[in-house]
């Protein structure tokens, strides 16, 4: 299991040319749950339920930077979750779309309230469900983890794992493919 101490790393952006200039466009973060914002595993109680999600603070204070340079976050998951629910909240994430089997009709319906096109968000999921809301994305991205056929069919592929920052690192991508991370990594040091 990763360390949550381990030094954050980006990927090398020569295995992939594509994603510096896609992300530089991004207007919108959408983001499945399990396996990108959770490890993907599915902790079920006596009762029969889920009992818990396990989330990386280091993605919450990536989706959070996003959000001050005007870039929201959007959330469709197959899954109806108390606790993902919470942790939009928290985030002060909108455009929370649950239990949704169609995921590409639920990009739509985020993208038609946004007023924005499919070129202007990017997209991460890690598993097949995913693959048609990833289509038409901007920027496209997976975690480490993810399905063979997701990493095959992405312009980024993370270094870390979902759960364990991720999300983190696709923000980093975005923030300084529009010169924005230096600006607030000086400002989180003064």
């Amino acid at each position: 299991m990763p360390s949550a101490f381990y030094p954050h790393q980006s990927n090398p952006l020569s295995q992939y040319p594509q994603a510096w200039e896609r992300a530089s466009k991004v207007k919108l973060l959408v983001l499945d749950v399990d396996g990108v914002l959770t490890n993907g595993q599915v902790l079920i109680g006596a009762d029969g339920k889920e009992s818990l999600k396990a989330f990386d603070i280091q993605d919450g204070l990536g989706i959070k930077l996003l959000e001050q340079c005007g870039i929201p976050t959007a959330i469709i998951t197959g899954r109806n979750s108390p606790m993902v629910l919470a942790r939009c909240n928290e985030l002060g994430i909108k455009h929370v779309h649950m239990g949704i089997e169609n995921k590409a009709i639920a990009l739509e319906q985020v993208l038609n309230a946004l007023s924005l096109k499919h070129a202007d968000c990017a997209v991460m999921g890690d598993d097949w469900p995913d693959l048609k809301m990833m289509k038409k994305a901007g920027l496209t991205a997976c975690p480490a983890q993810g399905h063979e056929a997701v990493k095959n069919s992405v312009h980024f592929v993370t270094n870390r794992m979902g759960g364990y920052s991720a999300v983190r690192e696709l923000c980093d991508l975005i923030l300084k493919a529009q010169n924005r991370y230096e600006e607030l990594l000086n400002q989180a040091r003064h």
